[in-house]
C-alpha cells in the first residue's frame, strides 16, 4: 500500500502517531492555543492542524473516539464516527461530544481522537424492483433475537 500522505496546516500541529507498533489508530492530537472545557453534552469542534492525502481511492479514514477518553470520561466523537473521503485534503476538526454529566478539560497537544485507514467499496447503483429475498427479510430492529 502507498503511503499516506500528511501536512501540518497550522503552527504548533502534532503529527498522527501509533501508541504501538502494531496499532490500527494513528491518535489525532489536540491543535488548539489553550485549554477548551468540554461542558456536559456540549458540541465542540477540535481542529488537529493536519490535512492528509489517503492512499488511494480504494480507502476511508474513520476517526474513532479514543477508547480512555470514551470510557473514562465519557468525551466521544459527536457523530459516533467521522468520515474522511479519498478525496478531501482539508484539515482534519473532529467533532467531539461530552456525553458526562462532569466537565472535561481538553489540554492543547493532547491525543483526543484516533484516524484508522481502511479499504472501501465504491459499487455503482442499479435501480431494481426486486432485491431477492433472505431469511430476515424485511425484519427490522430486534428481528433477530435478543
Amino acid at each position: 500500500m502507498e503511503p499516506m500522505k500528511i501536512k501540518r496546516v497550522r503552527p504548533g500541529a502534532v503529527l498522527p502517531t501509533r501508541g504501538s507498533a502494531a496499532a490500527a489508530g494513528l491518535d489525532l492530537y489536540a491543535c488548539i492555543d489553550s485549554p477548551v472545557t468540554l461542558l456536559p453534552r456540549g458540541l465542540y469542534q477540535i481542529p488537529t492542524g493536519v490535512a492528509v492525502a489517503l492512499p488511494g481511492t480504494s480507502t476511508v479514514g474513520l476517526i474513532f473516539a479514543r477508547s480512555g477518553l470514551g470510557v473514562r470520561h465519557g468525551v466521544s466523537p459527536s457523530n459516533a464516527v467521522g468520515v474522511i473521503d479519498s478525496d478531501y485534503r482539508g484539515e482534519l476538526v473532529v467533532g467531539l461530544c461530552n456525553h458526562s454529566d462532569e466537565p472535561y478539560t481538553l489540554c492543547p497537544g493532547e491525543r483526543f481522537a484516533q484516524l484508522v485507514v481502511m479499504p472501501v467499496l465504491l459499487p455503482g447503483l442499479e435501480e431494481t424492483g426486486d432485491l431477492g429475498e433472505t431469511e430476515r427479510g424485511t425484519g427490522g430492529f430486534g428481528s433477530t433475537g435478543k
